[in-house]
């Protein structure tokens, strides 16, 4: 049976989404239906691919020269079956990881900014796109003065265990990098969440967040540059979250140049 084509073909190249497949009958044809189950797949195992965390150390420390080598922690969830099934303890760390950051604390002089990085859903994400982002990041923020905590990495983590960790620093502001959950044409999508004044118990309404962060969605130079513009804010005016709005342009041309609208030619 011959496929029939859908009038929205040409649409397909705009976009990643599954759309205008076409059909054989009332059915899917074969090559878009296996197509969808490897994707499927994809996104099943970067939900439970564990983070390599030795490599992620070394990849942060060449991004990172002179700072402190990453310190390695762990959620309250040991294993990803039960991080899965008990999202509340990977928002807090594990007795060990907690007694470990207390010995970093500095009141008298305090922490502009920790960095956070957890595996979350997809540790594909961080695995892939956490070093190179950071880099990007520190090349905004270096000619600025920003005192850097040491950089933790978080396994079986939650976007709320960064509130602990920027606690126990006593860092004035946390950014924790996370693998979003992954959908079926984005196994490898990086979240970050930015939070003033971190303590246990703030909710998603304290937190700045910018998503899809990939070579394939937001690049690392976008990312950067709208991280950086809500960080110098959130240090302004004290507070993020609901309070403080993303106003930068909506995208930052790819040779770094002149920002435009994505919805202007």
């Amino acid at each position: 049976m011959s496929v029939v084509p859908n009038p929205w073909h040409a649409l397909r190249s705009l976009t990643a989404a599954r759309i205008a497949l076409g059909r054989t009958g009332i059915s899917l044809p074969t090559a878009p239906q296996l197509e969808f189950q490897l994707a499927h797949a994809r996104a099943r195992d970067a939900v439970h691919l564990p983070l390599d965390t030795a490599q992620l150390a070394q990849d942060l420390g060449e991004v990172l020269p002179g700072h402190p080598d990453a310190i390695q922690l762990a959620s309250a969830a040991h294993d990803r079956g039960t991080y899965l099934q008990r999202p509340d303890l990977g928002r807090r760390l594990d007795a060990t990881s907690h007694d470990l950051l207390e010995s970093f604390y500095q009141p008298a002089r305090p922490y502009d900014l920790a960095l956070v990085v957890l595996d979350g859903l997809s540790a594909l994400a961080i695995a892939q796109n956490a070093a190179p982002f950071i880099h990007a990041l520190l090349q905004r923020l270096e000619p600025e003065d920003w005192s850097l905590a040491p950089t933790t990495i978080v396994t079986q983590g939650r976007v709320a265990v960064g509130d602990e960790v920027g606690q126990l620093f006593g860092a004035k502001t946390v950014v924790v990098l996370v693998g979003e959950r992954p959908g079926l044409s984005s196994p490898d999508s990086m979240g970050l969440y930015l939070t003033w004044a971190p303590q246990v118990g703030l909710t998603d309404a304290a937190r700045n967040c910018i998503s899809n962060v990939r070579p394939e969605g937001l690049s690392y130079t976008e990312a950067a540059y709208k991280l950086h513009m809500l960080l110098r804010e959130s240090r302004r005016r004290q507070l993020s979250g609901v309070d403080l709005k993303d106003e930068t342009v909506d995208v930052l041309a790819a040779d770094g140049g002149a920002m435009r609208n994505f919805l202007l030619p």
